[in-house]
């Protein structure tokens, strides 16, 4: 069943949403991720992020100072970059029937208004949606932030949840945006109610095609008795993972914003993270099929986070 369920999401995968619609159930092709070609040499591209112990990200870094690994072998690097370019965001806001207990859901739009005022207009792109069994686009994307900031008031709480598969599905317009520099931001109180996807089979549909999740949180009142740790962490029971599992395994993070302070943090580290990420790509291997990756750092007391593989096949190659 489990086989199955995954074949069909993949189909509807291919839908693309628009303003206002429902899109669960359009039919198409399997999402495939997006290959550079350079000379003849089908190229894969990477966005990793370096940070200090402390958190703050790391700048000045060249294609040296990184080492990339697939099954134990070491890859050239062929392409990098580290020039700062503007953003594309998609920020999925949950509006199931768990965010209509006190406070959530106005905690969840004043998450939305944090990150939008990291928005710089004219330079970054951002899209609003929202999700309870279904996903629902809001506003497309859009250089002006204020577009977005008005139609916060139709976040509506209402309805079962099927988070993983919002956030699988989110990740699909990604792909085709002009910036490289691209993410998923997920504004959540972490349950799931009917989710056909797991978490892991979402990190891996987001990992295909580069684009990281973050995950903002929502812990207020009586659920912060429950503590920092599970707050970021909010576990599905059919897999093991939690969320910040998701985030890591794509690249992303994982936050808690219950108060004003860790709002605003959550906000401010998650552009400063896209505006400096280090784009690296590589030559792919020519087997179909997944390949688990893994990016280092060569210098001491800094910290590198990457999607953690690729997918290769006929597919992928015509793109």
């Amino acid at each position: 069943m489990r086989t199955v369920a995954i074949g069909i999401l993949a189909l509807v995968m291919a839908g693309v949403w628009a303003p206002g619609s429902q899109v669960l159930g359009q039919a198409g092709q399997a999402p495939t991720p997006k290959a550079t070609f350079r000379a003849g040499v089908d190229l894969v591209r990477i966005s990793a992020v370096v940070h200090d112990r402390s958190g703050r990200p790391v700048l000045g870094l060249s294609r040296v100072d990184f080492e990339l690994d697939e099954n134990g072998q070491p890859l050239p690097i062929i392409e990098f970059e580290s020039e700062t370019t503007g953003v594309s965001l998609a920020v999925l806001v949950d509006a199931s029937g768990s965010m209509n207990l006190p406070g959530r859901m106005e905690a969840a739009r004043e998450a939305v208004r944090h990150v939008l005022s990291w928005i710089e207009e004219g330079r970054d792109e951002v899209a609003l949606l929202s999700f309870d069994k279904r996903l629902r686009g809001l506003q497309p994307f859009t250089t002006d932030p204020s577009e977005v900031q008005r139609r916060l008031p139709e976040l509506d709480p209402y309805g079962l949840t099927s988070l993983y598969d919002a956030i699988a599905e989110a990740a699909r317009p990604l792909v085709d945006r002009d910036r490289a520099r691209r993410a998923v931001v997920v504004v959540t109180d972490g349950v799931d109610t009917s989710s056909v996807l797991s978490p892991p089979e979402v990190s891996r549909i987001a990992s295909e095609i580069d684009v990281p999740v973050y995950v903002v949180a929502i812990r207020i009142g009586p659920d912060r008795a429950e503590g920092l740790a599970d707050a970021a962490g909010v576990t599905d029971a059919t897999s093991s993972a939690t969320l910040e599992d998701l985030a890591r395994w794509t690249g992303g993070a994982a936050f808690v914003a219950g108060t004003p302070a860790e709002t605003s943090l959550a906000a401010r580290r998650i552009l400063s993270e896209l505006r400096h990420q280090y784009l690296i790509a590589f030559e792919a291997n020519p087997r179909a099929g997944w390949h688990p990756l893994s990016i280092g750092i060569r210098k001491k007391n800094l910290i590198v986070r990457a999607r953690g593989g690729y997918m290769t096949g006929s597919n992928s190659e015509s793109q």
